[in-house]
């Protein structure tokens, strides 16, 4: 009942708060209109509602482009073999005793594996799983009612074509090489010994995003303080990824009808894609722009330390 009664209020406040989150891109010859709609995993599918006329641009469209084409199964057991490490790197050797301790001991309580079961794994892909946890135990996160791959998913039954901007190997290299590997096995730790920073900086950009600061959120990523697992140096990467990606969309946006999911922070700020496609010569310009009022959401407080997740 709590739970449900959260996800209620959570969408009563929501309605109304976001201006900027769905944007028309035309220009440069374009024969017709695309959109992007930026999108937050740990936002309730539900709260598509409450974004006017995102359906409407989503029914004109004939394609979906996205970041990885997640309905390509082939791709995903590609990516799971990619998560493994080679057989001749062992992960306990790359901490003190007391350190591998303690990350086995939270994997164990919070994934119900340690790293007897887990050892195999490259640190980038066992940092997201235990990341994913924190935001089901303190942020409500259901993976399945996550508004972040509904349209995919849609697509998919309507058989609409679904275009990854990035290949498989670009995607493998995203989610688990972006970092050198010593790197990678400090953050882990670092997540471990360290949760709560990780909570509140998930919870920051989930408020950011509802109430369409979109530049907010790329400068709460990009920004000195951020001492997460998604850091300066990642901001980076994902900011040179949207140069990339101007130019791959430069052939379906001159098609036009496409339909582009992303996640916010790779979209606003004046590295993020919607002012990289502006730079381009696109026009882009909000589709809801004048009809909603944002309003400053306020969220439950939230627990000083999760203690509980590495104990």
């Amino acid at each position: 009942m709590k739970r449900t009664l959260y996800i209620v209020l959570f969408l009563l406040l929501a309605i109304g708060s976001h201006a900027q989150l769905l944007y028309e891109v035309s220009g440069r010859s374009s024969k017709q209109k695309s959109y992007i709609l930026a999108t937050n995993r740990l936002v309730n599918m539900q709260f598509l509602d409450t974004i006017p006329n995102v359906f409407k641009c989503f029914n004109s469209c004939n394609k979906v482009l996205t970041e990885f084409a997640m309905q390509d199964y082939e791709a995903i057991a590609a990516l799971r073999h990619a998560a493994l490490l080679p057989d001749s790197i062992k992960l306990d050797n790359f901490y003190s005793e007391s350190e591998y301790s303690l990350i086995d001991n939270a994997l164990r309580i919070n994934l119900g594996l340690g790293m007897d079961k887990l050892c195999r794994m490259k640190p980038s892909y066992l940092t997201e799983m235990f990341r994913a946890e924190l935001m089901k135990q303190w942020l409500h996160y259901d993976e399945q009612q996550s508004m972040e791959n509904f349209f995919e998913a849609v697509a998919a039954e309507r058989n609409i074509p679904i275009v990854g901007l990035d290949n498989i190997g670009e995607t493998m290299y995203m989610l688990f090489d972006r970092e050198p590997f010593h790197w990678q096995c400090k953050e882990l730790l670092k997540v471990i010994e360290y949760p709560e920073n990780e909570v509140k900086q998930e919870r920051a950009l989930r408020e950011m995003y509802l109430n369409g600061r979109l530049s907010d959120m790329a400068y709460q990523v990009e920004g000195p303080d951020n001492k997460t697992s998604i850091s300066y140096s990642d901001y980076k990467v994902y900011c040179q990824r949207n140069q990339q990606w101007v130019k791959r969309l430069q052939p379906y946006l001159l098609e036009g009808g496409c339909f582009i999911t992303l996640n916010a922070i790779f979209l606003g700020g004046e590295k993020g894609l919607l002012q990289q496609l502006r730079s381009a010569g696109y026009r882009v310009r909000p589709v809801n722009r004048g009809l909603i009022q944002k309003t400053n959401i306020q969220l439950e407080p939230l627990p000083e330390r999760p203690v509980e997740l590495s104990n």
